[in-house]
């Protein structure tokens, strides 16, 4: 049983949808078992850490549906969940650390680990830190201080030995110790290494599930080797598979809206977002065609249940969800989700009525907009529209205009008098009415549209359908 899980992002850009697929599955682990979730901002590169970025961040999450039991903004009992606000934290650990001679100050300048590395691979080596500094006795430190060169913390990895991780995805796996190197746990400016701050905030905060990228799959057995030379207990690690787009590679902006935002901006709904995320990697068996709320997405999800292989990103696939999305909510959620786009319809019951008729033809915002104009302007008809309307003989638009005057207010009564007027039938008699009064060959019922319209717009795009009808001149 989950107690507790965690996001730890660091806020350096707007939320990517890779990390918002682990926040999710984060999310649902902890909530399907009833346990508490933790939001943690890793915060410790500075330079990339705008706070305009922390407020991005929480803002989407919110927005995707997720909540947290702890947080920068909520509190809870181990923060504080900044980890530049946990240096004290820190600080006593890493003297732990170096009382016990696990940890040790490195000198070494970036370029005389690059100039190292760079040997490494000459040599057909793998890289990783030679332990220069290992041994250093204190007048060595001394004079290297002298010199005004600020050290680094290293953890004293042993050189023999084999560590066992368990992994929730990709099982046990084993390394060999003298592969790892002493690696860093505070950077020389004294802010922690991820290695750390990562590890211990997890232990210290209670969290027992971690879930995250396999691009950290390296990191584990070192985070594993602080936490036991501190005398922690390391959580339960799941790695999950990259995120890539349809042609394989790692998702970016070619693929489509890479971020959080993006998709908000472009008019998804969270709720199209959490059931198509929670799918990514990730298998509902039977249920996976249909659209589940909130409560079956926690209740269905099974950490057995995430794959091993990588998952695709499809934006098509992503747009079906959200077409479910929109065809499962009510009348006044839509209203109210596209309230900015009905302004111009003054009236409740007009506002309704119109999101009703439109319901099957719209996805996006955009789409109800383009929609509303058509409406209430007179419509520019798209080219396949102009072409129908032009092919209809202008006795067919003299009849329409001459039935419809008769007949406005009863729109069946309309198209049988038209019927009988031009001997057409079906598609015959439906398109060219279709792209009169809404300039495009699909769309909304008719019927309903006329009755919204109003009669008097109803005629003039009539008339105007006969004028386009005896003339080639472009609109």
């Amino acid at each position: 049983m989950i107690q507790k899980s965690r996001f730890a992002p660091s806020p350096t850009g707007y939320l990517h949808l890779g990390n918002a697929r682990t926040a999710l599955f984060a999310w649902l682990a902890a909530r399907h078992d009833g346990g508490s979730f933790v939001l943690r901002i890793e915060d410790t590169d500075r330079e990339r850490s705008p706070r305009q970025y922390e407020d991005a961040l929480l803002e989407d999450l919110r927005w995707l549906g997720l909540d947290w039991d702890e947080g920068p903004d909520c509190g809870g009992a181990h923060g504080p969940y900044r980890q530049m606000e946990r240096q004290a934290i820190y600080g006593e650990l890493y003297q732990r650390l170096l009382d016990s001679g696990l940890a040790y100050p490195c000198y070494c300048t970036p370029e005389m680990l690059a100039a190292e590395r760079e040997q490494q691979r000459a040599a057909g080596r793998a890289p990783r830190y030679s332990g220069r500094c290992r041994d250093l006795d204190a007048s060595a430190r001394a004079d290297m201080e002298a010199q005004g060169l600020r050290p680094s913390l290293r953890f004293r990895v042993a050189t023999t030995g084999r560590l066992r991780v368990a992994d929730l995805i990709w099982g046990e796996r084993e390394y060999a110790l003298a592969d790892l190197g002493d690696f860093v746990i505070r950077r020389s400016d004294g802010s922690p290494a991820f290695f750390f701050a990562n590890a211990v905030d997890d232990a210290l905060m209670g969290v027992d599930l971690v879930l995250r990228g396999e691009d950290h799959l390296s990191n584990t057995p070192r985070q594993i080797l602080i936490l036991q030379a501190l005398g922690l207990t390391p959580p339960r690690y799941g790695h999950l598979p990259l995120l890539l787009g349809r042609d394989a590679q790692p998702l970016s902006k070619r693929h489509g809206a890479a971020s959080l935002r993006d998709l908000r901006e472009a008019g998804f709904l969270p709720q199209a977002l959490r059931n198509y995320l929670a799918r990514l990697g990730h298998h509902y068996a039977e249920e996976d065609g249909r659209l589940l709320d909130d409560t079956e997405l926690r209740q269905r999800f099974r950490l057995e249940g995430i794959g091993r292989a990588p998952a695709h990103f499809d934006l098509e696939q992503l747009e079906h969800w959200q077409a479910q999305a929109v065809q499962s909510m009510t009348t006044e959620q839509l209203a109210a989700w596209l309230a900015a786009e009905l302004a111009e319809l003054a009236e409740p019951e007009d506002r309704r009525a119109f999101v009703e008729l439109i319901r099957p033809n719209i996805h996006f915002p955009a789409q109800v907009r383009d929609w509303l104009q058509r409406l209430l302007h007179d419509p520019e008809p798209d080219p396949e529209a102009l072409r129908v309307l032009r092919e209809t003989p202008e006795e067919f638009w003299a009849a329409a205009a001459h039935s419809f005057s008769a007949q406005a207010e009863d729109w069946k009564a309309w198209v049988a008098a038209l019927q009988e007027a031009s001997g057409r039938r079906g598609r015959a008699l439906f398109q060219p009415l279709r792209a009169a009064l809404t300039g495009r060959l699909h769309g909304p019922e008719l019927a309903g549209w006329c009755a919204l319209m109003g009669s008097e717009r109803c005629r003039q795009r009539l008339a105007q359908a006969g004028r386009w009808a005896q003339s080639s001149a472009p609109i």
